[in-house]
């Protein structure tokens, strides 16, 4: 299940850098192109779509990697039963 989040998170990582890419913080982006298109409106829509996604894949990311995390402290948790040395191995007698 790990390795799950694990891919999930990597991808959603590579999304978010690719949609940071397309904004421009001076107001170009993806829209500078559609000069045309300005007056109609679906440049605002375009550049309100692309800011949600920055915030949902962002938060996503956090979530993900918050429940990976966990995931990791389950398991090095769960076997601590019969580890008294602390470097993974059992004490025999």
């Amino acid at each position: 299940m790990l390795e799950f989040f694990i891919i999930l998170g990597i991808l959603v990582a590579i999304l978010l850098v690719l949609v940071v890419l397309v904004q421009n913080p001076k107001g170009g982006g993806i829209d500078s192109n559609f000069t045309a298109a300005n007056k109609l409106g679906s440049v605002r829509k375009t550049t309100d779509f692309i800011e949600k996604a920055t915030w949902t894949l962002g938060v996503g990311l956090a979530v993900i990697s918050l429940v990976a995390a966990s995931f990791i402290y389950n398991d090095s948790n769960s076997g601590q039963g019969g580890d008294s040395t602390g470097d993974g191995t059992e004490e025999t007698e």
